[in-house]
Order: C-alpha cells, then structure tokens, then sequence
C-alpha cells in the first residue's frame, strides 16, 4: 500500500469526553484500542509531514445547537465549556495542525472542511477515531459524495457497538472498495 501525496488524515471526535475512562484496568476495550493505533496512524502523519485535521463536536451550552441529535440514543455531550470536550491528550494536536469544530456528524456539515481540503490539494481522506457508525460513516459518505478517495483505518476506529461497527465499515467498503485499510497497512506503506 501507498499513502497518496494528496492525502491528509481526519481525526474524528478522539476527545476526553470519549476516552476519560482510559486507564491500564481496561486497556483491552475497543475504545483504548482505537486510540492507541489513532495514535500510530497519527506518528506516521506527523513523520511524513502529510495534513492532519483535527476534529472535535462541541455544543453550545444552551444546546440550540443539537438539532435532532438527541432524538436518538445520545445524551446531552460535547458542551463547549467543559473541560472533558477537548482533544483527548494522547492524540492532542500540534502547532502546523488543522482544527475544525463540529455541531453535526459529518464533518463536512456546517464546516470549513471542503474550503481546507481543496486549499491543500487534498484528494485522498483517512478517517481515525469515532464512532465508526455515526461520525465516521456520516463523514466517510459526504467525502464520497465530494468525490475524495476515503481510506478507513479499520482498527484505528470504533463504534458504538462491535456489530455497528461492522455494518459501518461494510457500508463505506461498498462506496468504495479499496477503502478499509489497518494501521498495519499505513506504518509499512511507502
């Protein structure tokens, strides 16, 4: 495998909120997995000076902002006054990375994304983080519908459950099909 030069890496929603429970009692969940190769697929970003954007959903404090949001199986999450809505610290950014805020799913809904991606020439997405079914799937399909190439680290991402998880990364395999790729792939590409 090869990361195209026109690539860039979206870290997708690794904030404190999700991941403040991390510590060596259960370190073999699917959440601790997931930061620790985001953190691997991140090192051969940062080493390869290739874009990295970095993702967060934060709400306003009056939650005008959440929409539908909270119809479904998510509580209230990700106000913007509090502390646990910052990046996680393991894959905290750096200067020379982007940031972008969110208020939906998608990263691309309501956002700067497209006018970044098209400033840095970007053609090829890789998406770490989570949920796999919600903001990695809503993003990974507006990326599709903008015409990028999207790669999926596989086991740098995780979803909400391991069945949701699987039904996701089939969905986003059937925009595209050479769009899973492991952590694996990514350190030993050229």
């Amino acid at each position: 495998m090869r990361i195209e030069k026109n690539s860039a890496l979206l870290v997708i929603d690794i904030q404190q909120e999700d991941f403040k429970e991390m510590n060596e009692t259960n370190m073999n969940n699917p959440e601790w997995s997931c930061i620790r190769n985001a953190k691997r697929v991140l090192d051969v970003f940062r080493a390869r000076k290739l874009p990295v954007i970095q993702i967060k959903e934060v709400h306003r404090p009056n939650m005008v902002d959440f929409g539908r949001e909270l119809d479904g199986a998510e509580d209230i999450h990700c106000l913007e006054n509090l502390p646990n809505t910052d990046y996680a610290k393991l894959t905290y950014p750096i200067e020379g990375e982007y940031l972008i805020s969110k208020r939906r799913y998608s990263a691309f809904f309501g956002t700067d994304l497209e006018i970044l991606l098209k400033g840095l020439h970007v053609n090829t997405l890789y998406l770490i983080g989570g949920l796999t079914d919600v903001c990695i799937h809503y993003t990974a399909v507006d990326a599709h519908q903008n015409d990028y190439h999207i790669r999926v680290v596989t086991d740098a991402v995780a979803g909400s459950s391991e069945e949701a998880h699987s039904y996701a990364l089939k969905a986003i395999q059937y925009l595209q099909k050479n769009a899973l790729v492991t952590v694996a792939d990514i350190e030993n590409s050229n």
